[in-house]
């Protein structure tokens, strides 16, 4: 299974450092599998802000649905939090969700969730504020995006900010795509 498309226009200064597909989810005759590859923005100093897009495949095949996006929107939540702290990222909060649309006019709007946490970044502990997003959307299939990045101004370069670096993520996850829906060469 592929993962979804990222388009390379809004990956300038990002690399490609993963790509896995794996069984997410499991019990009795349903499966969720997911198909995720995962950026790096390149930087000076940990923490990179990362940012992903996962495309995850329900079987039996079922159709979105509300009761659905509810299951998959939690548990993208829950797991989410769990790949955040596989990053050394301790104190995960949840500060709350809000809709945001993407860049694909036949997807449903995606429901935006954000986090706090702080991430251990070297031997002498270091502690460094991040904010992470993930959004979950259906487009046919769900979709999944999102990432973090430092909260502290000595992170960027002069002239880059946080805030900066939230545009940059969510316009890279306002842009992901399922594969057939877009020249799969980018």
């Amino acid at each position: 299974m592929d993962p979804p498309v990222v388009p390379s226009e809004r990956l300038a200064g990002w690399r490609r450092v993963d790509e896995t597909t794996e069984r997410a989810f499991a019990a009795g005759p349903v499966s969720v599998d997911a198909s995720t590859v995962r950026y790096e923005r390149d930087a000076a100093a940990p923490p990179r802000p990362f940012c992903f897009a996962s495309r995850l495949r329900i079987r039996p095949t079922t159709a979105p649905n509300p009761a659905l996006t509810a299951l998959v929107e939690r548990r993208a939540r829950s797991g989410f939090g769990d790949r955040l702290a596989e990053r050394d990222i301790e104190e995960i909060e949840h500060c709350g969700d809000r809709q945001i649309a993407v860049d694909d006019s036949n997807a449903s709007r995606a429901t935006l969730s954000t986090f706090r946490g702080v991430a251990r970044v070297d031997a002498e502990k270091r502690r460094v504020p991040v904010e992470a997003l993930l959004a979950v959307w259906a487009a046919g299939e769900y979709l999944l995006g999102g990432g973090a990045y430092p909260l502290g101004e000595e992170a960027y370069p002069p002239g880059e900010s946080p805030a900066d670096a939230r545009r940059e993520l969510l316009g890279i996850v306002r842009g992901i795509e399922s594969p057939g829906d877009r020249d799969e060469s980018n």
